[in-house]
């Protein structure tokens, strides 16, 4: 196969793999997002995709040896370290200590290099929640609001955050 063949297989695997992520397919972008990272194992969006697929079908084991490449080649890329929390959280349920506290520190990372990373601080404000720390998530849920004053969630999740704490 002649290397253009080759970079044009692997621009529409990425392009198809990534538009069916984008419409909330990932489990049909999974196989092609993997095929075009197979491809070119260094291209990092075709790695980020691939991560965020993995994490959005459940794969989160497998999206994490990804991730922690990727960090290590991206130090400074706040869309992997958000990724990353998310695979290292797994399933909110069912996230022990160990994952959530890897998980907030991924997501801190993404704050460091992004101060306004979406939806970053609004899940870090879950994780206290479920771990009953009320004061920190407050704090994580006003911030989440400053960084997207529309986020209704947030603000409905604060209001009866600030609700029990009155009540304690």
């Amino acid at each position: 196969m002649t290397e253009a063949k080759r970079d044009e297989m692997f621009e529409s695997f990425f392009r198809q793999g990534t538009r069916l992520l984008h419409q909330g397919r990932a489990q049909e972008a999974t196989p092609l997002l993997e095929r075009a990272s197979q491809m070119e194992p260094e291209h990092v969006d075709a790695a980020l995709n691939l991560s965020g697929a993995y994490i959005l079908t459940g794969k989160f084991k497998w999206a994490i040896p990804l991730l922690e490449a990727l960090a290590d080649k991206e130090p400074e890329n706040a869309m992997i370290w958000t990724n990353l929390g998310a695979a290292y959280l797994g399933n909110p349920i069912l996230a022990q200590d160990e994952e959530q506290q890897r998980a907030i520190a991924a997501f801190e990372r993404a704050l460091e290099i992004n101060p306004a990373a979406p939806n970053v601080a609004y899940n870090i404000g879950l994780i206290h929640r479920d771990r009953k720390e009320t004061a920190e998530a407050i704090r994580w849920f006003e911030r989440a609001i400053q960084a997207n004053p529309h986020d209704r969630d947030a603000r409905s999740i604060l209001s009866r955050l600030m609700n029990m704490d009155e009540e304690t």
